[in-house]
């Protein structure tokens, strides 16, 4: 009576652990940053640089930075004066100056589910406008190091953003671009 008492008892923890283990496996495989990441390869992203190949490109997103923040970007070394492309379809959503980015650039995608943001450029390309449209491929503007960059490391500040449903510049999920255009990371 025991023993059938224990291989009851555990047959239930076993039954338990394999609910849980399915419940985790389920959560995993609908986890929103890999949506974003499937989504965003569905697109065929460009590298905003293209002298500069997935296999030169390094992942710093989860890097600390001053004041306890995360990175939660993807920095592209090149030489100043490097022109920088569009990486999708879209439009100008901002163009602004700010200490920490220097001249920045954020973009909407198509459908506004996405901001990509560019940081530390040395200047846009001529006739650049908040609101205009923009095509794959189309340049932007030109690697530098304003803001709080080294002025000896000109690269390109660059970051993919999930946005809320308000749609706003500045309000987003952060995503690693390094995972969009590396086939090894995840998912």
């Amino acid at each position: 009576m025991m023993l059938a008492r224990l291989q009851g008892s555990a047959a239930a923890v076993c039954g338990a652990v394999l609910a849980l283990a399915t419940a985790c496996a389920l959560a995993q495989a609908v986890d929103p940053a890999d949506g974003n990441i499937i989504d965003l390869r569905s697109r065929n992203l460009l590298l905003p640089i293209s002298s500069v190949g997935t296999a030169q490109l390094t992942d710093t997103y989860s890097q600390s930075r001053a004041a306890g923040n995360v990175h939660e970007a993807l920095d592209i070394m090149s030489p100043r004066g490097t022109p920088v492309l569009a990486v999708d379809d879209g439009r100008v959503a901002k163009l602004f100056l700010s200490k920490p980015g220097g001249v920045t650039l954020y973009q909407f995608d198509q459908n506004t589910q996405y901001a990509y943001y560019y940081a530390h450029l040395d200047r846009y390309a001529d006739g650049l406008k908040e609101g205009m449209l923009l095509s794959k491929g189309q340049v932007i503007g030109y690697v530098g190091s304003t803001g709080n960059a080294s002025p000896d490391a000109p690269h390109l500040h660059f970051a993919i953003f999930r946005l809320g449903p308000e749609r706003q510049w500045w309000k987003g999920t952060a995503v690693n671009p390094f995972t969009v255009w590396r086939e090894s990371s995840k998912p």
